[in-house]
């Protein structure tokens, strides 16, 4: 499972309401933060949020068990990490 943490502040709470739209993904709380998780790759669209330039390059806390793919003006894609659960 890979998990996207974005701090929950007014600003970018319109992250977290909009993944929680996605079909694929859950939206939690884990502390001060926003959970966003999924088992597939999943992609949050800038323009569906409203953010900023300056927010939507800031929103991004943590990522655990993935990698952000894609992180542009568009949008933001979270992938699973193929070498997760593989030893050396």
């Amino acid at each position: 499972m890979t998990t996207l943490f974005i701090l929950d502040v007014a600003d970018f709470r319109p992250l977290a309401e909009v993944a929680a739209r996605l079909p694929e993904v859950t939206v939690g709380r884990r502390g001060p933060y926003f959970t966003v998780s999924a088992d597939a790759p999943f992609e949050i669209e800038r323009a569906a949020t409203g953010c900023r330039n300056a927010v939507w390059f800031s929103s991004v806390a943590a990522v655990r068990g993935g990698r952000v793919a894609r992180w542009d003006r568009t949008a933001l894609r979270v992938e699973p990490d193929p070498t997760e659960g593989r030893s050396a």
